[in-house]
């Protein structure tokens, strides 16, 4: 009797021992979770070293060449050189596209 009442109470304590293991806080469940998030983070670290690259690239030719100053100032501050003209338009709606009704049969 003493032998099967051990049995089934070291039965339920692996089994216990189990859920936590798979369940519990720090558990299996828990570790995939962390894993999916390191992989979310480490791609979105990436994303931004690749845009940091870039603009760290369009900082270094805004320092140094002259032609890529000229044209931001251009472009971004509307700066013209003496006697040129710009001229600009308003964004407007879309031209809306009619479709031809379809023939009847």
């Amino acid at each position: 009797m003493r032998r099967k009442i051990a049995t089934v109470a070291a039965a339920v304590l692996a089994l216990m021992l189990a859920y936590h293991v798979m369940f519990g806080r720090n558990g299996l469940t828990a570790f995939g979770n962390k894993r999916h998030d390191l992989h979310d983070l480490q791609a979105q670290v990436n994303t931004l070293q690749r845009e940091n690259s870039d603009l760290q690239g369009h900082v270094d030719r805004l320092t140094s060449d002259p032609n890529a100053i000229e044209h931001e100032a251009r472009e971004d501050l509307h700066y013209t050189r003496p006697g040129e003209v710009i001229y600009t338009l308003e964004p407007g709606q879309p031209e809306q596209q009619t479709v031809p009704p379809k023939p009847s049969r």
